[in-house]
């Protein structure tokens, strides 16, 4: 995954975009300001080469991706590129510990469901705490922990399978994937 920060001539307006590409999805996504973060998906080869380009290089692939539909556009910091995968740790809990968000499990970054999964750790994290606080537990116990463990780790199995899966029907050149493909994104289009 490549990463930069970009500065655009034109507001976003809060909306993000994601593009699906041949070699997986281009994100952007609003920054305060006129600046969006780019995460940008390519093999590692691809990924190495644009990274190593000068400034000018850069621009023209950025551009060629990115488009003009907010301005001109620059960006702001140098290109990083970072592996991509799915990893989620053993264990969601220590003693007298709980691990959330990319701490306990990251997945490809489709659609920023990192960022949606990350809060909906805090928010049963929260509750489990709430909970124990309310009956006089001892908010560290094993118990406590346990239960937010067994709470999101289905969900975060899920989720990276779902990121997984979608991620190579996108990002896949079969003719009968980009039918599926072309056919689920219409109805997704279509509901309300």
């Amino acid at each position: 995954g490549v990463v930069v920060t970009v500065g655009r001539e034109r507001d976003q307006h809060g909306g993000c975009e994601e593009h699906f590409l041949p070699a997986g999805p281009f994100a952007i996504l609003p920054l305060t300001g006129k600046r969006s973060s780019l995460v940008w998906t390519e093999t590692r080869k691809e990924a190495a080469r644009i990274t190593a380009l000068g400034d000018e290089e850069f621009h023209g692939e950025l551009e060629q991706r990115f488009g003009l539909h907010l301005g001109e556009i620059k960006a702001l910091d140098k290109p990083r590129a970072f592996p991509l995968g799915y990893f989620v740790a053993r264990s969601f809990i220590g003693q007298r510990l709980a691990l959330v968000g990319d701490a306990a499990h990251v997945i490809h970054p489709i659609a920023g469901q990192g960022l949606n999964m990350g809060l909906k750790d805090v928010a049963a994290l929260a509750e489990v705490v709430v909970d124990a606080a309310r009956l006089g537990i001892d908010l560290g116990q094993a118990d406590v922990l346990e239960r937010y463990q067994r709470w999101r780790r289905f969900d975060t199995m899920a989720m990276g399978v779902a990121t997984n899966s979608l991620n190579f029907l996108f990002s896949n050149e079969s003719k009968l994937l980009r039918a599926v493909r072309d056919i689920g994104l219409g109805i997704v289009d279509r509901a309300p």
